[in-house]
């Protein structure tokens, strides 16, 4: 039987640039099924995405489902917006959180590549959103 696991347990990584965009969709199909094995075993839904902390400061979380690729830019992330609309040609929103169309994680992946510290599963993020 399995541990009972919290967000607290899961361990930051130190990020690796990845070269192509084979490594990309390689990293984003390892990132789906870490995250379903914690929301197996958390029993998290809501909430649940990766926290990357960025090399010149702040956070950004993601959160994908069917509908939507959901970032929560923090406040001292905002330096990020202009990459992450190059990336997707998505214009950056009203408030910090993003709406991206499902399609766009590989080249959303593909622009903050270089820009990315470590990452972190998280189980437990609520968005910050006055607007969806």
């Amino acid at each position: 039987m399995n541990s009972p696991l919290n967000q607290d347990d899961l361990p930051e990584l130190a990020w690796l640039v990845l070269e192509s965009i084979t490594e990309i969709e390689a990293w984003i199909d390892n990132y789906n099924r870490d995250l379903l094995e914690v929301v197996n075993r958390t029993q998290a839904h809501q909430g649940c995405g990766v926290r990357f902390a960025l090399e010149h400061g702040g956070y950004i979380y993601l959160h994908t489902n069917e509908e939507a690729i959901w970032l929560d830019v923090t406040e001292d992330a905002a330096w990020v917006a202009p990459v992450i609309t190059a990336a997707t040609g998505v214009e950056a929103p009203r408030s910090r959180v993003w709406a991206l169309p499902p399609d766009k994680l590989t080249e959303l992946m593909l622009g903050l590549n270089t820009l990315i510290a470590s990452t972190r599963l998280v189980t437990q993020h609520a968005y910050r959103s006055r607007k969806w």
